[in-house]
């Protein structure tokens, strides 16, 4: 028999007869008419070449080769029944898998925090991986299951292909060692200008800013370029460097370190910070619980600074 040819509405019928003996009984129990059912069971006798189900007396009594088939086809019917025509479906709180979540070092601090003391009360068994990736490698990643979400700024997923969601708007802020007396509460263009800066480019892209001070003309005396924000976190203090970090990075960094928040003598452009998932995880249900899981914890209003 080519399984090709195989109706499996008709081993329903075969397993409904194995359990009734009865073909009234069988069309009642699977919401067929009489006649139907009968059709079915005359399908099942010339695929199987067997009689498969005789009256006697009362009742349609299994041949020996329908008892043979009886138990692999109820373990057929109940996998379909159990496991494919169920619907979709995700528990967090007995869930055990892991997910990686494409984000810089930023979110790492930012994002996950909150998200950590959700989890251990609402699916404690849930790890979480925070993965790093060059600005050309994060669309892959997402579309290759590597990653089953990007919280952060993400211009590149703008695209067709990729769901987005807003998380809140932000902007820079210009930063140095409280005990900087070199920088004042405010700077001239000329004096931000000839600061001596640590600029972080994480993964080695180029920052929203710096396209914004490059499409003016302007042009900052760089002293040290840095991969990761929270290096920060060593380099400011003591130091006479400035940097024009992220609202974010400047409120993290500013619970560790004493710094002091300069005035920037322009209007910085403003970030939309957002999550993005490939469209072929659109559906699915342990993604919609991840991304509603981030929008809850980190959606903020507008103006909102990081929560503690």
């Amino acid at each position: 028999m080519d399984i090709r040819e195989v109706d499996l509405n008709l081993l329903v019928v075969f397993d409904a007869m194995a359990r009734h003996r009865s073909v009234n009984r069988t069309a009642e129990a699977i919401g067929l008419s009489q006649p139907a059912t009968s059709a079915a069971l005359a399908r099942l006798r010339s695929q199987f070449d067997d009689a498969l189900f005789v009256r006697a007396g009362a009742q349609m009594e299994p041949t020996p080769r329908a008892l043979e088939l009886a138990p692999a086809v109820r373990r057929v019917v109940d996998t379909i029944r159990a496991e494919i025509l169920q619907p979709a479906g995700f528990e967090p709180a007995s869930a055990q898998r892991s997910f990686a979540i494409l984000m810089p070092d930023i979110g790492e601090v930012a994002f996950l925090p909150g998200v950590l003391r959700r989890l251990r009360h609402e699916a404690p068994h849930v790890k979480l991986q925070a993965v790093s990736k060059p600005r050309e490698a994060a669309a892959a990643a997402l579309e290759a299951g590597d990653a089953e979400l990007a919280v952060g700024f993400f211009p590149d997923l703008q695209k067709a292909g990729y769901f987005q969601q807003a998380l809140f708007k932000t902007s820079y802020v210009c930063i140095a060692c409280a005990r900087n007396d070199a920088a004042g509460a405010r700077m001239t263009l000329k004096q931000y200008l000839a600061a001596r800066h640590i600029v972080v480019h994480p993964d080695g892209r180029e920052h929203f800013l710096d396209r914004f001070l490059e499409d003016k003309g302007w042009h900052r005396h760089v002293t040290l370029e840095l991969s990761h924000f929270m290096s920060l976190l060593a380099l400011l203090p003591g130091s006479d460097l400035i940097a024009t970090v992220p609202q974010d990075i400047a409120t993290v960094v500013g619970r560790h370190v004493p710094l002091k928040t300069i005035e920037l003598p322009f209007k910085p452009p403003t970030i939309q910070v957002q999550q993005y998932w490939h469209r072929r995880m659109q559906d699915d249900a342990a993604n919609r619980w991840l991304r509603g899981l981030f929008y809850e914890v980190n959606r903020r209003d507008a103006g909102a600074t990081l929560p503690e």
